[in-house]
């Protein structure tokens, strides 16, 4: 009986690439992980392929969970017949189930994080990168999550998102995309999970101040291109946060 062949790492990426453009998004997964798995830590491109990925499975689901939830609240508000009970069941049960597919696929990749990818990052970049899809994986989790599980979740998502914030001051410059990203959703995360549009709207100034005091022509076209969407990202969250706070009872200082 002949070896098992291993793949090259170039045969791992061709076929990433290939699963990418038909839009395989499980295929490219189960690409990079091998990859990973065989050869260890990953390139720029080979972890923007695995953010890819991921990004697209857990949106599918997070865009079905919250369709599948306004029509079972929509027939709950309806008449409380035997039927419409019946519905509501189905509904529910189509719910649970696409709850625990969302939760499988964010604990698959935490469990890569944690396994293989956080251990062998480099300082700087690669480590905010890896710590701020932990803490974004975690966030949804606590979205979606029985109330049981919520709490753990929310601080397990605020610890990583805290560890890469703070690398990331460290080790980035300000109009960084990697850190105006992470610092994006962090706000987003204080503002969704935490319910604080005021936390929400202090780190996200701060991250939007910063990067405009600094922005200049020395950066690549690509990275000012990145930059300049990511700030315009964070100027739509901010004012969309303070106007909460303005129709809300909260007296404190607005955003902006």
């Amino acid at each position: 009986m002949s070896p098992v062949r291993i793949p090259s790492r170039g045969e791992y990426l061709l076929l990433a690439k290939v699963a990418e453009e038909a839009e395989r998004y499980e295929d490219l997964v189960a690409q990079i992980k091998g990859l990973t798995q065989t050869y260890g830590g990953l390139t720029i491109e080979e972890r923007n392929l695995l953010s890819v990925a991921y990004k697209n499975i857990t949106n599918s689901l997070r865009s079905s969970w919250r369709i599948v939830d306004s029509l079972e609240k929509l027939e709950s508000s309806r008449s409380a017949g035997q039927q419409s009970k019946h519905q509501v069941q189905l509904m529910r049960r189509q719910r649970s189930r696409i709850e625990r597919e969302l939760a499988d696929v964010c604990k698959d990749i935490v469990n890569l994080l944690d396994d293989h990818l956080l251990s062998t990052a480099e300082p700087g970049e690669e480590t905010v990168f890896y710590y701020k899809m932990k803490g974004d994986y975690y966030r949804y989790l606590a979205e979606f999550a029985q109330q049981s599980d919520r709490s753990r979740y929310s601080d397990l998502s605020l610890a990583a998102y805290k560890f890469a914030y703070k690398h990331a001051l460290a080790k980035l410059e300000p109009t960084h995309p990697t850190r105006l990203g992470l610092a994006l959703n962090f706000a987003v995360y204080y503002h969704d999970v935490r319910k604080s549009p005021e936390r929400a709207c202090h780190l996200g100034k701060h991250a939007f101040d910063e990067a405009v005091a600094c922005l200049d022509d020395s950066s690549s076209v690509q990275v000012m291109r990145d930059s300049m969407m990511i700030l315009q990202l964070l100027r739509d969250d901010l004012v969309i946060w303070s106007g909460e706070m303005q129709r809300g009872s909260w007296s404190g200082k607005l955003c902006g």
